[in-house]
């Protein structure tokens, strides 16, 4: 004869049920907020020949540079030069120090007259500087990237340049705007976080690339200058990042 489940026993599993139930939602709850600090901070690179992971500062070296060259309406491959070079001399990072006297993202010299120090630590006045040099290599879009490279730093060892070219063609696809939503980043939201400075931003990316259209490159920028700004949203070809999800990446702009 087979024993039935008492009411106490039916009433403690239910109990159990919904405890577990609330308990599930609430740790759901406490992930999702806690998620982009578990994250921590960066940028992904993904375009079809490949992914990259950038930290914030990369990324922001990344899109500047690629604001300079379109507004000196540069080539694809001027672009990737510039990218080798700054992923060899700096990790595409603006450090304030080098080889003797060498600073900023390309590790220029102010002794060989690139510039005062504070100068050559702006990245668009360095980036100005690099394109300026390479453009006066006679034949330079004929050359390797890495030999264009050294062209322009005459660095001890030029050959290092080429162990960069595959990052530096996915970032120009990316950077330049080629690929739509290649580039998203994240960082812990600030408790406090300040006003947006949307005014501060776009004189920022007027001051790297002049004036644009509305493209991919120019919302790339936005997004991986979004911390420094405190911008909450980029908006762009039906298609919104969000500070607040940006490790979602790129969603579609919900209709109202």
């Amino acid at each position: 004869m087979t024993r039935r489940p008492s009411r106490t026993a039916l009433t403690i599993v239910a109990i159990v049920v919904v405890l577990a139930g609330a308990i599930f939602f609430a740790g759901y709850q406490l992930m999702k907020r806690t998620e982009p600090f578990v994250l921590g901070e960066g940028c992904t690179i993904t375009v079809a020949s490949g992914t990259l992971d950038l930290d914030l500062e990369q990324s922001q070296v990344a899109a500047t540079i690629a604001a300079v060259a379109a507004r000196r309406k540069l080539p694809k491959q001027a672009l990737e030069i510039a990218y080798i070079t700054a992923i060899q001399e700096s990790k595409m990072t603006n450090i304030a120090f080098g080889d003797r006297d060498s600073v900023g993202i390309f590790q220029q010299r102010p002794s060989q007259g690139w510039g005062t120090v504070k100068q050559i630590m702006d990245p668009v006045y360095a980036t100005r500087r690099f394109f300026a040099a390479l453009e006066k290599v006679d034949g330079y879009l004929d050359m390797s990237l890495h030999d264009a490279a050294q062209a322009v730093q005459r660095s001890a060892d030029g050959g290092a340049y080429a162990d960069h070219r595959r990052s530096a063609e996915i970032l120009a696809t990316a950077f330049r705007g080629e690929q739509p939503r290649a580039v998203h980043c994240w960082y812990p939201p600030k408790e406090s976080p300040p006003p947006p400075q949307d005014a501060a931003a776009k004189k920022e990316f007027t001051r790297a690339r002049g004036a644009s259209r509305e493209d991919w490159l120019k919302a790339t920028w936005f997004v991986t200058h979004a911390p420094v700004y405190g911008l909450r949203q980029v908006v762009h070809d039906g298609y919104v990042w969000t500070a607040s999800a940006g490790q979602d990446g790129w969603q579609p702009v919900k209709e109202r």
